[in-house]
């Protein structure tokens, strides 16, 4: 048996436990939730997903999903 856990990486360096793993290129609140398109508005704090990866240690499955910040006029385009 195994026990799977997901965690959020901040550019700043910082990691947070989430419930639900993510994709690539998903984009994400500050408490590592997916958003849900089309935004209401484009001044908000986003991050999307760059780089996920997996660890396994003594029944512990770790997923480890890297962030970045997105600029609002990015975000522009999903309202």
């Amino acid at each position: 048996m195994s026990l799977d856990e997901y965690f959020v990486v901040f550019p700043e360096g910082g990691c947070q436990e989430i419930p639900l793993p993510l994709g690539i290129e998903d984009l994400v609140d500050m408490n590592g939730l997916v958003l849900a398109l089309p935004l209401a508005t484009p001044r908000i704090i986003a991050y999307r997903v760059v780089k996920i990866r997996r660890t396994e240690e003594r029944g512990i499955r770790s997923c480890y999903h890297y962030l970045e910040l997105v600029p609002s006029f990015e975000l522009v385009a999903y309202t």
